[in-house]
């Protein structure tokens, strides 16, 4: 279980209690509010607050006033129209905060998305614990050859290949860990370990912790911006450790404002943006033209994702 006894019964403690608002809610983002969604082996995502919902973003849109026209086809069109014409500002009116627990390599990666609000846990104020993600033998792939920054999802080492891997991750971050209780002069139970020694400072002994470590975060963000972080993360060529946290978001997102999810699973996911060359090409062939990679102006990789996309 990644959520630990007591923060589970402060989880329901917060998940017993009834406040009255007139404000606009989601009430299925209601019914799983401050409950943790397992992710890998030790991580986890859960929704700790959020402001609005699909009305939200169709009264910024029209600046009026309650819930915009309360007829749920012409919010939906409204809607379908912002994001299919990429009005971006009526999805600022909406934000969610997430506590979410991840492997620090992903966290790394996931601060590059600039546009949300962040606090992290601190490893110079509390002690880290021992939790390293440990990837599942089918996940351990080989460095692909044609993307330089990714695995080959295809290509899974080796049984034997796996298991040497696997003894190396563990061995390693036990190790790593042990070392790291020792310098701060701690044992497993949180106790002083040698009333003689000073230990070293939290704040430097935490260098020697690997990147496979688990962290937490409070991370709060407006909805246009998450929608962006979704389309990156949730697409097939992220990587698999922080597509699984975007998959878990999505499904929070359709609880939160369905009509919107609706809409960025219609023209964000599933649709496809072209460059004039690529759309030159498509009507060529609508006019029965011949069209190779050679006339086609475009570069192999865009010729060859075009094909895949229209055969």
């Amino acid at each position: 279980m990644v959520i630990k006894k007591e923060q589970l019964e402060e989880i329901n403690v917060l998940r017993s209690q009834v406040n009255q608002t007139i404000r606009p809610v989601a009430p299925e983002l209601e019914k799983v509010l401050y409950q943790p969604f397992e992710v890998l082996d030790h991580g986890f995502v859960r929704v700790v607050d959020y402001m609005g919902n699909d009305a939200a973003v169709v009264q910024a849109a029209r600046v009026s006033y309650g819930q915009g026209t309360k007829k749920v086809n012409a919010d939906k069109g409204l809607i379908n129209y912002l994001i299919a014409h990429r009005h971006t500002t009526p999805f600022e009116m909406c934000e969610i905060k997430f506590h979410i627990k991840l492997p620090i390599f992903i966290a790394r990666q996931w601060i590059r998305h600039r546009t949300a609000s962040v606090n992290e846990y601190s490893a110079r104020y509390s002690i880290m614990e021992d939790e390293f993600y440990i990837p599942r033998a089918e996940h351990l792939s080989a460095q692909s050859k044609v993307n330089h920054q990714g695995r080959d999802e295809s290509r899974v080492l080796n049984a034997e290949e796996s298991k040497r891997v696997l003894e190396i991750l563990k061995k390693d971050s036990v190790n790593a860990y042990d070392h790291y209780l020792e310098m701060i002069n701690q044992n497993s139970a949180g106790e002083i370990a040698d009333e003689n020694k000073e230990g070293l400072a939290r704040e430097l002994a935490r260098m020697n912790l690997p990147i496979n470590c688990y962290t937490q975060w409070y991370w709060k963000i407006d909805l246009h911006n998450l929608m962006h972080f979704l389309a990156l993360r949730a697409d097939s060529h992220a990587q698999y450790e922080i597509r699984a946290y975007a998959e878990v978001m999505l499904d929070i997102v359709k609880k939160w404002v369905p009509h919107c999810y609706e809409a960025f699973e219609k023209y964000r996911r599933d649709g496809k943006e072209l460059s004039g060359a690529a759309i030159e090409v498509i009507k060529k062939m609508v006019k029965g033209e011949e069209v190779t990679q050679e006339n086609s102006g475009l570069s192999v990789r865009e010729y060859n994702e075009l094909m895949n996309l229209i055969k």
